[in-house]
């Protein structure tokens, strides 16, 4: 159908408008799609302009069909980190073990992606600002449903009423809370917290991850490049979510701080380094499960509905898959028939790719000194290996196609 025809159709069938919650990655990827089946997109964020910089990502399996068809894999190779070392170090600082990342990940070299995390949400929105409606320094304040729709207030004194809302905010989704109520009945925690931050690169490292471990705590530097910085991440072991510290950037930092106070290798500099760093990122490493992604008219996709944890490596993907599958079972469905196909359909890959990791000890940050000894040995053995060939969980769906609704 050409676009004169969409306009012609759109004259005589009113297009479906609809409101997605959030502009990072399954948000505009949603955008994307459902603009493309003839909605009528507003996306609210309340950021002030789409969120750039960011840890690196990985694009990986089904996700990479996706990025294909939207026309974006091109962009995305050429913005390609290329991590070429892994390496593991002992409680002096001592090597363990330096291995192919992919071993690892579960990747496939020359295929999978990995990206900064700007870069990739540059790209979607480079892909649909154009015809999609953006408001940023905004926010969702209520939502009520009616027989006719869905009737939003906006933080910034707006009303409008759309045929469907989107919550597409993440882990901590206000949009989640609004329908299902608070997020600790949904909160899976694994039992660790992570801080996250750039410092300068006065370590000689490129294209490289170094990580130092002693039980339950991990300290890590990534350089994604040959830049003047470096990603830097304590991540620790915790028994319970440190819910005080969320939203207390001091308080973060006073809690990382005395978790690694006694740390050796680089961890001193680190911690000096987070105390000043302006980009601090803090979380507990936790999955989202829901018995339903949807209620009425609204409904969730990526973190907000199934967060997997950074631990899995499969966030962006499971965002960018679940976004593709929910435009395309609205594309010729009610919301009603919509969300219950997008549920059927999906849910078995979200399923797979959440049960790569074990609650309370993941395989690379091991709690006790035997579970880091055995951890240390599997990978020596790595380390004479080949690369991986990916792991099934990456590829569970194959993407359907989606005929739009004429």
């Amino acid at each position: 159908m050409t676009r004169t025809d969409q306009l012609r159709d759109s004259r005589v069938t009113p297009r479906r408008k609809v409101l997605i919650s959030g502009a990072s990655i399954a948000g505009p990827a949603l955008a994307f799609w459902l603009n493309r089946y003839g909605f009528a997109v507003t996306v609210v964020e309340k950021a002030s302009t789409p969120r750039d910089g960011g840890y690196p990502i990985d694009v990986r399996g089904t996700a990479l069909e996706v990025v294909r068809r939207m026309g974006i894999l091109p962009r995305l190779q050429d913005a390609h980190i290329d991590l070429r070392r892994l390496t593991f170090l002992d409680g002096d600082g001592g090597e363990v073990a330096s291995v192919n990342p992919h071993t690892v990940t579960g990747g496939v070299a020359g295929r999978d992606l990995e990206v900064r995390r700007g870069d990739l949400t540059d790209a979607l929105h480079t892909a649909v600002r154009d015809d999609v409606e953006f408001l940023f320094n905004d926010s969702i304040d209520t939502l009520h449903q009616s027989g006719h729709g869905v009737d939003v207030t906006f933080r910034g004194g707006g009303r409008r009423t759309f045929d469907m809302v989107f919550g597409a905010d993440g882990l901590h989704s206000r949009t989640r809370e609004f329908l299902f109520g608070p997020e600790e009945q949904f909160h899976r925690y694994l039992g660790y917290c992570f801080a996250g931050f750039t410092m300068r690169n006065t370590f000689g490292l490129s294209h490289e991850l170094m990580m130092w471990n002693t039980p339950g705590r991990a300290a890590a530097l990534y350089a994604v490049g040959d830049n003047d910085d470096v990603h830097a991440f304590l991540n620790f072991a915790h028994p319970e979510p440190p819910y005080d510290a969320f939203r207390n950037p001091e308080a973060q930092r006073d809690l990382v701080a005395a978790v690694f106070a006694d740390a050796g290798w680089e961890v001193p500099g680190m911690l000096a380094a987070m105390r000043d760093a302006d980009d601090l990122f803090f979380d507990a490493v936790s999955q989202i499960r829901m018995p339903r992604w949807s209620s009425g008219r609204v409904a969730l996709v990526g973190d907000a509905a199934y967060a997997p944890s950074f631990l899995t490596g499969q966030g962006s993907s499971l965002a960018l898959v679940g976004a593709y599958m929910l435009a395309g079972s609205l594309a010729d469905r009610d919301h009603t028939a919509g969300f219950a196909a997008y549920e059927h359909n999906t849910r078995e890959f979200v399923t797979v790719n959440q049960e790569q990791v074990c609650e309370g000890d993941a395989a690379l940050f091991p709690t006790t000194a035997r579970a880091l000894e055995q951890r240390n040995d599997m990978l020596r053995n790595l380390s004479a290996m080949p690369s991986a060939e990916g792991r099934p969980a990456h590829s569970a769906l194959t993407l359907p196609e989606f005929t739009p609704m004429t």
